[in-house]
């Protein structure tokens, strides 16, 4: 199933910020983080990632730090910070709403066509 460039852009935010509340990550594996929760149904690239993560730490919302890999490579290392925790709290709740509304609707929805 491939899933549209507009649910991707609105869901970028709090996805990203959610992974980054579970612990300090970077680039390629909030990439394999996304896959792994999605079940492989959500392919994110570098070039949808990195925009995202630089908006966010423009906002104060993420702090980012360079480090070295396991290996010796440079890699930026990310975390929330308590501003994009509040954002999270706050996007969960619109999360919410958006989820209950859509499940009403479809279920009214799926209710009349088969009393039809």
């Amino acid at each position: 199933m491939k899933i549209g460039k507009d649910l991707v852009a609105a869901s970028a935010t709090p996805l990203i910020l959610a992974i980054l509340s579970e612990g300090e990550s970077y680039g390629y594996a909030i990439l394999r983080r996304v896959a792994e929760l999605s079940g492989g149904r959500l392919q994110w690239t570098d070039g949808m990632l990195y925009p995202v993560l630089h908006r966010l730490e423009r906002l104060g919302q993420i702090e980012g730090r360079w480090g070295k890999s396991a290996s010796g490579r440079k890699r930026r290392y990310y975390r929330i910070t308590a501003q994009g925790t509040r954002q999270l709290v706050a996007l969960r709740r619109q999360w919410q709403v958006v989820n209950e509304t859509l499940g009403d609707i479809w279920f009214a929805a799926s209710e009349a066509s088969a009393q039809a």
